[in-house]
């Protein structure tokens, strides 16, 4: 032990102070490679999260993409019903357009051949003609148009149906 108190006072304080340095030194130069792992893990994190983020936005475009074809689709598919069904109309119209001219034509002719009956009997026959006829073309003046009205109806609920059904298919998965 005499050798340990050759060594001047100072110089254990030196030594200390060296040791004390190199551990904090140490400690430090671990907490930098620490903090580079953690950067490098940060970044690979972010870079996973930027392409989940991408592949959800081209998943959700594609489904948005589908979604929008169906009722596209299925609007066309209305269109042309519904330009079909006027078209159906419009030659129901005429028919019917005849059969009024006809009815007015029989009413003309019962009016006409109804002189040489008596007074009771023609009022009584030609008020049921007029009656009668009256009501046949309101009758399908009216069920034209509750016809044509329903036919759109019917076509416009089933195009809301098939688009519902489209968007309810299961969306389109992507690796």
């Amino acid at each position: 032990m005499n050798w340990l108190g050759a060594v001047p006072a100072w110089c254990w304080w030196l030594i200390a102070l060296a040791l004390v340095a190199g551990g904090q030194q140490y400690r430090v130069v671990v907490a930098q490679g620490e903090t580079a792992e953690a950067h490098a893990e940060l970044a690979d994190y972010r870079l996973v999260v930027a392409e989940n983020s991408r592949r959800a936005a081209a998943q959700a475009r594609a489904e948005e993409q589908r979604r929008q074809k169906v009722a596209d689709e299925e609007g066309e598919n209305a269109r042309k019903k519904l330009e079909l069904v006027t078209g159906r109309a419009a030659t129901a119209e005429l028919a019917a357009g005849g059969l009024r001219g006809e009815i007015a034509r029989l009413r003309a002719g019962r009016s006409a051949t109804c002189d040489t009956i008596a007074t009771q009997q023609r009022q009584a026959g030609a008020t049921a003609v007029v009656v009668l006829g009256g009501l046949l073309e309101d009758a399908d003046r009216m069920a034209g148009s509750c016809a044509a009205a329903l036919e759109r109806s019917r076509i416009a609920g089933l195009a809301c149906e098939a688009v519902v059904d489209g968007l309810r298919a299961k969306p389109i998965q992507q690796p």
